[in-house]
């Protein structure tokens, strides 16, 4: 980055690829019609190419156009598919009122989640085990004729673990249950043929796979109602008002191509990356990782560190490196991921989440070493 700090928090957000810049720059100044416009031939090619790039993105996933629907992102493509599916049931005079997550889930989903239960619904949220993955015999016993949702994350935005989705999947559908999963932080970094999964409810997000920020989509299953969170018009199905953003939508089908196309070699060459800068961390002594080791995320590391103040860990470390304790929208608020997987507050504020990007060099990894090294022994002496 311009301002001398070594950027490594990938999973806060990822820069828009040059690539993906390309193919939005027309859509922006010359071919710029509204896609509602059916009435001349401008509106009709901007809805040709919305209509391409559903497809091209649906079909990455494993779903069909039409049941991909476009949102402003995850945040909103979560909303929608859980308090969606609540309200439809309540609308059809449904009696189901057991939602079940898992503790570590992003706020995303935990918010409409305790929104929900605050008017009338049942909220499980299942602890995980130590290393973050699901306990799936918890997951069974949540089960009940009253579940109408089970929410679990594909990968999780701290600590990167990766949770068994089929086997998830699995024990939904025999309870008739319905499975959303967030996988903003799995699509374009691990393989995810969602359908095939068993998956009914799938959010993703453009700025977490190096296309713009501002656009995500939720996709959805053969069959599955959901009640409109946004009103105001006819678009998407009518379970989404607003005029469609042509250029975002264009960017976030090339950044799934794109991250599609470099998935294998780049998590490869991160995934090293990432074992030399843990095994750097370990040479420093007192150092724990959080979470599976795997199955994980390759361009993901969480550690604690033993012995330092969160706060001074992180003023120290700013300086030179852009990384994290945490969720970027956990407003400086110790960890709740990490305090589910057991740490105490005091351990979660001094924790550090590495997170590697396509951009990423070993210069970067080693310069972040010394960087954590200096800034410990300056601490530890304190």
């Amino acid at each position: 980055m311009g301002s001398g700090v070594t950027y490594l928090d990938y999973q806060s957000t990822t820069p828009c690829d040059p690539a993906v810049v390309e193919a939005m720059a027309r859509w922006w100044t010359e071919d710029f019609a509204n896609p509602a416009s059916r009435l001349h031939r401008p509106g009709l090619t901007a809805a040709a190419v919305v209509q391409q790039s559903r497809a091209a993105i649906a079909g990455s996933l494993g779903f069909a156009p039409e049941e991909l629907i476009f949102c402003s992102g995850a945040s909103e493509a979560n909303n929608l598919a859980i308090k969606g599916v609540a309200e439809a049931e309540l609308q059809r005079g449904g009696t189901r009122r057991r939602l079940v997550c898992l503790a570590t889930e992003h706020r995303a989903v935990l918010d409409p989640l305790r929104y929900l239960a605050g008017h009338g619904f049942e909220l499980i949220c299942l602890p995980p085990q130590v290393d973050g993955l699901i306990d799936l015999q918890r997951l069974e016993q949540a089960l009940n004729p009253q579940t109408l949702l089970v929410s679990v994350m594909a990968a999780n935005n701290e600590i990167g673990v990766l949770q068994p989705l089929a086997a998830i999947a699995e024990l939904c559908r025999r309870r008739q249950v319905l499975f959303h999963c967030d996988g903003a932080q799995a699509v374009g970094h691990i393989p995810l043929q969602a359908r095939e999964l068993g998956i009914d409810l799938l959010s993703l997000s453009g700025h977490k796979l190096y296309g713009p920020k501002g656009i995500g989509a939720l996709a959805i299953a053969p069959g599955i109602e959901l009640a409109p969170q946004q009103h105001g018009g006819s678009q998407e199905r009518g379970l989404r008002a607003g005029t469609l953003p042509v250029p975002l939508i264009v960017g976030l089908a090339r950044a799934v191509e794109l991250a599609e196309a470099d998935r294998e070699k780049r998590g490869q060459r991160l995934a090293q990356l990432r074992d030399a800068l843990w095994e750097r961390c370990q040479a420093l002594g007192g150092i724990q990782r959080n979470g599976a080791a795997a199955p994980c995320l390759p361009h993901n590391l969480n550690i604690s560190i033993e012995g330092v103040e969160g706060n001074a860990l992180h003023q120290g470390l700013r300086r030179s490196l852009a990384v994290s304790s945490g969720s970027a929208c956990a407003a400086g608020e110790p960890s709740h991921v990490l305090q589910a997987l057991g740490r105490s507050r005091l351990e979660a504020a001094a924790s550090v989440r590495f997170s590697l990007g396509r951009p990423s060099t070993s210069t970067e990894v080693e310069r972040a070493g010394d960087v954590l090294e200096e800034t410990l022994k300056t601490l530890r002496r304190a």
